[in-house]
């Protein structure tokens, strides 16, 4: 499942250079996770590392985006072959 940010984002800029995959960039009113990039840091760290620095605990799983821990293995390895 990939990572979301939500309102509660106060745009402090922490998780963006956190993310393994850059897929975390400044959005209009929040930053934003491009689902298509996020691995929940499968394949590179144990857990999830904008949720590890985000202060306000904006960043959370999108239900809207379910992957196996399989499918996120994979999709991390084709970003980064």
């Amino acid at each position: 499942m990939a990572f979301k940010i939500t309102e509660e984002c106060i745009n402090c800029g922490a998780c963006e250079p956190e993310c393994p995959n850059q897929a975390i960039t400044a959005g209009d009113v929040t930053y934003v996770i491009n689902f298509e990039k996020c691995t929940e840091c499968v394949g590179s760290h144990s857990e999830s590392q904008c949720a590890a620095v985000c202060p306000v605990g904006a960043c959370v799983q999108d239900p809207d985006h379910q992957e196996s821990k399989e499918a996120l293995e994979a999709k991390y390895k084709k970003l980064h072959p």
